[in-house]
């Protein structure tokens, strides 16, 4: 059974090469409508989407009369800039003709390798995809430099699908997945329509035969590092041919036989987070509760502020925090959404009085059970 089957949320990769006319420097029509279209296959099967793009800087370096070869930084940023409006009126227009929702979320560095801004933008996508939006990301460019950027966006894309706990990452390329040579100059080249476990002998592939075979920027290198990241997190990936152009699209043509590689994770991505609360994060706090508190968490219940007791050591939102019960003993380890210094003046109140007492309405949790991992 194919992981797509019994997704919840698939996080779709596609780079510039594939959704840029090489010719024109437009938008390639044919190919935004064959990924809209499989985006809202998906999305009808109750499935949330988020669609990881590139193709602004190509855009707008043509807007901009910007001249062929590598760009300076600051024109890299600045036809980032001129050509994100272009992007997003492509994947509006593709999505259009399904009456799909389309929303942005421009992402720098930061934003998924700092707890805070990890945090914040993990809500606004949730906040998205649970209002059926089929959401754009991209790097923000026009912002980012060589020193804090992802620098491709395979990366990116894997980050976002650990971020939002999905289950199906795919990288479309102009390849079909990996093989163990170059299938352009060697014809007995094998395809491998299955990885389970990153071996140095597969990673080995991807520096060599594959290195430059249709993987955009970043070569097979990163859709493996890409993967590798995926896989931590539970969530599988495949490596598939982005070029159907087909009313399938290219993930209905893996679903219909055409070729992919898949990546197996031997994790949900429940099960991964779990395990990264349990034994990833060191505590910098503690809240303890009541003992109803600690039967609720039990239960598989977030932890209100209505039934912490005490607060204890210096945290912020976004740091770990252990919960203990009336007794001292360890109940559970979870990422606090507030600091130590609002959690205190929170204890014992309830939601509806949150905003009065801080001066921000907040979040309902002080730990919410996404967040949050029994471990006494």
């Amino acid at each position: 059974m194919s992981p797509l089957s019994t997704a919840r949320r698939v996080v779709i990769k596609v780079g510039s090469s594939l959704l840029i006319d090489q010719e024109t420097g437009k938008p390639h029509e044919a190919r935004f409508a064959a990924i809209a279209a499989d985006a809202a296959k998906l999305r009808a099967e109750g499935k949330a989407i988020v669609i990881v793009s590139s193709g602004a800087v190509a855009l707008g370096r043509r807007a901009l009369g910007l001249k062929a070869g590598k760009l300076r930084l600051e024109e890299k940023q600045a036809a980032a800039a001129a050509g994100q409006p272009k992007l997003m009126r492509a994947w509006e227009d593709a999505l259009a003709q399904h009456n799909a929702p389309v929303a942005q979320a421009l992402l720098t560095f930061y934003d998924t390798e700092q707890r805070r801004r990890w945090l914040n933008a993990r809500a606004t996508m949730e906040t998205l995809l649970e209002r059926g939006a089929v959401t754009i990301v991209n790097e923000n460019d026009t912002v980012a430099t060589d020193e804090i950027r992802y620098g491709d966006n395979d990366r990116l894309a894997a980050r976002v699908a650990q971020m939002l706990g999905a289950d199906v990452l795919v990288l479309l390329s102009d390849i079909d997945g990996l093989y163990d040579a170059d299938p352009r100059s060697n014809p007995t080249a094998k395809h491998l329509p299955e990885v389970r476990k990153l071996t140095p002998e597969i990673v080995a592939m991807a520096g060599g035969a594959n290195t430059s075979a249709g993987v955009g920027s970043g070569g097979m290198t990163t859709k493996l590092d890409a993967a590798r990241i995926a896989m931590t997190a539970g969530c599988s990936t495949l490596i598939t041919l982005g070029t159907h152009a087909s009313t399938a699209g290219p993930i209905g043509a893996v679903a219909a036989g055409a070729k992919g590689t898949w990546f197996l994770s031997d994790l949900t991505p429940e099960t991964a987070r779990k395990q990264w609360l349990a034994g990833a994060l060191r505590a910098s706090g503690s809240v303890r509760v009541d003992a109803g508190a600690a039967r609720a968490l039990k239960s598989g219940k977030s932890l209100l502020a209505a039934g912490v007791i005490a607060v204890a050591g210096k945290f912020e939102r976004g740091d770990a925090v252990d919960v203990i019960d009336p007794d001292g003993a360890l109940v559970a380890r979870g990422v606090s959404a507030y600091s130590a210094e609002d959690a205190t003046r929170l204890i014992g109140r309830k939601s509806d009085e949150f905003e009065a007492i801080l001066g921000y309405r907040g979040r309902p949790a002080l730990i919410h059970v996404d967040d949050m991992v029994l471990v006494g």
